[in-house]
């Protein structure tokens, strides 16, 4: 008989976890699975990340009104699906499940009514003392790894961005921009958005 899961702290750090598991866990707090393993919110966001995930969040949706592409912000499950498995895999053979501050999805058959199912094309993720190192690398691996198209970390605390896009012949992301004071963020996801530096970060002192 399957143990009923209450709380985060009952789940055993060094267990391994599929979406299955995870879609029967009763409690609200937000957790990721990476690989099978649980991580947990070290803390609750800030105000400075609240702000600059809601303005990233209300660029690109009217950038992307009557667009195909779809943005999503968090609590948004998305599982990721390794290369050469099924498309539509069963929950126990899903092992990542990912909440990404933003994301653009251009597939909308990868769009279904528990959130996303493989890699989005564009994944946003603004940093936090406590969740910097994980962006920087097991979340950048993780993405690389699945082929999310293009991956940003917004770091608040010295109003930058830094873009990554996949290169398809080595599956390695290469740094393509980093953005640190006025002048545009190009997209390689959307073209023809029009970003600037001062849009996304309009509290920071020039």
């Amino acid at each position: 008989m399957a143990i009923l899961i209450t709380s985060a702290a009952d789940l055993d750090p060094n267990g391994t976890y599929t979406y299955a598991d995870y879609l029967s866990w009763q409690f609200t707090e937000l957790v990721e699975l990476l690989r099978g393993k649980v991580m947990r919110r070290m803390s609750a966001p800030t105000d400075q990340h609240q702000a600059l995930v809601g303005e990233l969040h209300f660029l690109l949706k009217a950038h992307l009104r009557r667009h195909a592409c779809q943005v999503r912000i968090a609590p948004y499950d998305v599982r990721l699906i390794k290369r050469g498995t099924s498309p539509r895999p069963a929950d126990t053979a899903i092992h990542t499940v990912v909440q990404p501050d933003i994301c653009v999805i251009c597939d909308p058959a990868k769009i279904e009514r528990r959130g996303c199912l493989g890699a989005p094309d564009l994944i946003i993720e603004v940093t936090s003392p406590g969740t910097a190192a994980r962006d920087w690398k097991d979340k950048f691996d993780l993405y690389e790894e699945n082929e999310v198209g293009e991956y940003w970390i917004v770091t608040p605390q010295e109003s930058s961005l830094a873009a990554f896009v996949r290169d398809e012949a080595s599956g390695r992301y290469r740094l393509v921009g980093e953005y640190a004071g006025p002048g545009a963020i190009p997209c390689h996801t959307l073209p023809g958005l029009a970003m600037d530096w001062t849009d996304v970060f309009s509290d920071a002192e020039v």
